[in-house]
C-alpha cells in the first residue's frame, strides 16, 4: 500500500520518543495500605501466609486453633477465646524470592525475540502484620473482640529491561491490606463460634511491552515495519471489598482442639488508568492508519478499517477497568498434647483458585481492545505439620514441614506468577523476656518445583498474543518472621 510505504519512509527519518501524559481516576485512600509491600513466595498462587511468627516456626500448622495468637482473628475467630486476657501481637515477615529463567520467545512473523532472561524477578519484601484480642468481662463475660491488619495476598515481580518475556510481563505488583473486625462466643465450655468482618483494601500494577513491530508487520502485511520500535502499557489500579471469616472450635480440655473457619470470596472491581508509552516513529503513522481507514475508496474490507482505527487511535492513555475474586479459603487444624511439654499441630486448606479464570481488562477508549491474560486455575489443598516443645519457662521451640499444591498449569503460567508446588521446612522459637512480653522468631525455607511455561502465539483478541514465551523456572524462598506479643 502507498500509505504504508510512506509510514515505512517515516519510520527511518523519526528518532524515538517518549509520551507519558496521565489521565488518572481518583481512587479512595485508606490508610493500611501504606504499611504494607507483600510479596508472594511462600505460599502458592498469590496467596500470603506471613500473619505470625508463631504460627510461622510450625510452617503454618495450628492456624484455627492457635492460643495467644492474634493471627487467629482472621485465620479464625473462634480461637479468640484461646487467650489469657487481652494481647497484642505484632509481626514482620521478610520474604526473598530467589528465581531465574531459561527460555526464548518467537515473534508472529517467525523471527526470534532478543533478550536476556530477566534476572532475579524477585526482591525481599516485609509483610507486617497487627492485631489485638479483648476478652470481655462482666455482663458480657464470654464474648471476646478482635482486630488485626493483614496482607492475606499480594504478589510483586519486575524483570531488567529488554528481557525475552517483555511482551508478556515487565512488572507485576498486587498489593492487599486486609482490616478483620471479629468476635468469638464461648457457647459451652468446650464450643466456641466466631465471625468476622474482612475490609480489604487492593491495588495492582501490570507492565509489559507492546510489540508494535510485529503487530504493524503482521497485521498490514507489511515486512519494513517490523523495525518500529516497541511501545510499554502499563495498568494501574485499586479498589476497596468487604467479605467475612466464620469458625467453630472444640477445645474440652487444653490437650485437644479441633477448628474449622470459611473466608469468604471478595470481588474486587478495579479502576485505574493505562498509561501508553509509544515511540514518535508510531505516533507520527497513526493519522495516515485513520485516513486509509477513513477512505472509502481503499480496497478494505470491515475487519480491516477497524484493524487500521485501532492503531490510528488506540495506544493512547485511558482509563481501564478489570474484576478480580479472591479465592474462599477453608480451613481445618488439630492440636494434640503429648505430655506436658509437647503439643502437635496439623492443617489442611483448601483455597478456591478456580475463582480467578482470567484477568480481563477493558479500556476506556473505544478504539482500545480488551487485554486478557488467562489463568485457568484449579482449587488447591495445602497440608501442614508442626509441633511446640516448651523447653522451659523462657524457651518454646517450634518446627514443621508443609506441602502446598500450585494452581497454575504449564500451558497458561505466565511470567507474572511463575508458580509451582512448593515444600515448606520450618524452625522457630519464643523467649519469654518478662512475664507479660515475648519474643517470637521464625525461619521457613521454601523448595519451589521447577516450572515450565509455554505460552503461544495467539493474536486474536482479547488475547492479543503476537509472540510466543517457552522456558523453565527454579527458584526458592526464605522467610524470616519476627514478633512481638504483650499479654496485659
Amino acid at each position: 500500500m502507498p500509505a504504508c510505504k510512506q509510514i515505512s519512509r517515516n519510520l527511518r527519518r523519526k528518532s524515538m520518543q517518549r509520551c507519558s501524559t496521565q489521565a488518572r481516576l481518583s481512587a479512595l485512600a485508606v490508610a493500611v495500605i501504606g504499611i504494607l509491600a507483600v510479596g508472594s513466595a511462600a505460599a502458592s498462587g498469590f496467596q500470603v501466609r506471613e500473619t505470625s511468627a508463631k504460627v510461622g516456626g510450625r510452617a503454618y500448622s495450628g492456624t484455627a486453633v492457635a492460643s495467644n495468637d492474634t493471627s487467629v482473628v482472621a485465620a479464625n475467630p473462634a480461637a479468640m477465646v484461646n487467650t489469657d486476657g487481652v494481647v497484642i501481637q505484632g509481626s514482620v515477615g521478610v520474604i526473598d524470592l530467589k528465581a531465574d529463567f531459561v527460555g526464548s520467545g518467537a515473534t508472529a512473523l517467525g523471527t526470534a525475540i532478543s533478550g536476556g532472561n530477566g534476572g532475579d524477578p524477585g526482591s525481599p519484601k516485609p509483610v507486617p502484620s497487627l492485631g489485638v484480642i479483648v476478652p470481655m468481662q462482666g455482663a458480657l463475660e464470654g464474648l471476646t473482640l478482635g482486630a488485626s491488619i493483614t496482607a492475606p495476598f499480594g504478589s510483586g515481580t519486575e524483570y531488567e529491561n529488554g528481557w525475552v518475556g517483555r511482551y508478556n510481563a515487565t512488572e507485576t505488583s498486587l498489593k492487599m491490606a486486609d482490616l478483620t473486625l471479629s468476635a468469638a462466643v464461648q457457647v459451652t465450655p468446650a464450643f466456641s463460634a466466631g465471625i468476622g468482618v474482612v475490609f480489604e483494601r487492593a491495588e495492582v500494577t501490570l507492565g509489559k511491552d507492546i510489540p508494535l513491530g510485529v503487530m504493524l508487520a503482521a497485521g498490514l502485511k507489511n515486512p519494513a515495519l517490523a523495525a518500529t520500535p516497541d511501545g510499554n502499557v502499563t495498568v494501574e489500579a485499586g479498589n476497596n471489598a468487604f467479605g467475612w471469616v466464620a469458625g467453630f472450635q472444640f477445645r474440652p480440655n487444653d490437650k485437644f482442639a479441633i477448628g474449622y473457619s470459611h473466608r469468604s470470596e471478595l470481588k474486587h472491581d478495579f479502576k485505574g488508568e493505562a498509561v501508553f508509552t509509544t515511540p514518535a516513529a508510531f505516533q507520527a503513522m497513526q493519522p495516515g492508519f485513520v485516513a486509509m481507514a477513513q477512505n472509502p475508496g481503499a480496497p478494505l474490507n470491515a475487519a480491516q478499517r477497524q484493524q487500521l482505527m485501532v492503531l490510528g487511535k488506540g495506544f493512547v492513555n485511558t482509563t481501564g477497568s478489570a474484576r478480580l475474586v479472591t479465592p474462599t479459603l477453608d480451613t481445618l487444624s488439630v492440636m494434640v498434647g503429648v505430655g506436658e511439654r509437647v503439643k502437635l499441630y496439623a492443617d489442611a486448606q483448601r483455597t478456591g483458585w478456580s475463582s480467578l479464570p482470567n484477568v480481563h481488562i477493558e479500556f476506556g477508549n473505544p478504539f482500545q481492545p480488551a487485554s486478557q491474560e488467562d489463568f485457568h486455575w484449579k482449587d488447591t489443598m495445602f497440608y501442614s505439620l508442626g509441633a511446640e516443645f516448651q523447653l522451659n519457662d523462657a524457651f518454646t521451640l517450634r518446627g514443621g514441614i508443609a506441602h502446598d499444591e500450585s494452581p497454575t498449569n504449564n500451558i497458561d503460567r505466565t511470567p507474572r506468577l511463575p508458580d509451582n508446588n512448593r515444600n515448606l521446612y520450618s524452625l522457630g522459637m519464643s523467649w519469654q523476656m518478662t512475664e507479660k512480653l515475648s519474643l517470637d522468631g521464625s525461619l521457613t525455607w521454601v523448595s519451589i518445583k521447577d516450572s515450565t511455561t509455554h505460552l503461544p502465539i495467539n493474536p486474536n483478541p482479547p488475547q492479543s498474543r503476537y509472540t510466543s514465551l517457552n522456558g523453565k523456572y527454579n527458584g526458592h524462598a526464605t522467610v524470616v518472621g519476627l514478633g512481638l506479643t504483650y499479654k496485659l
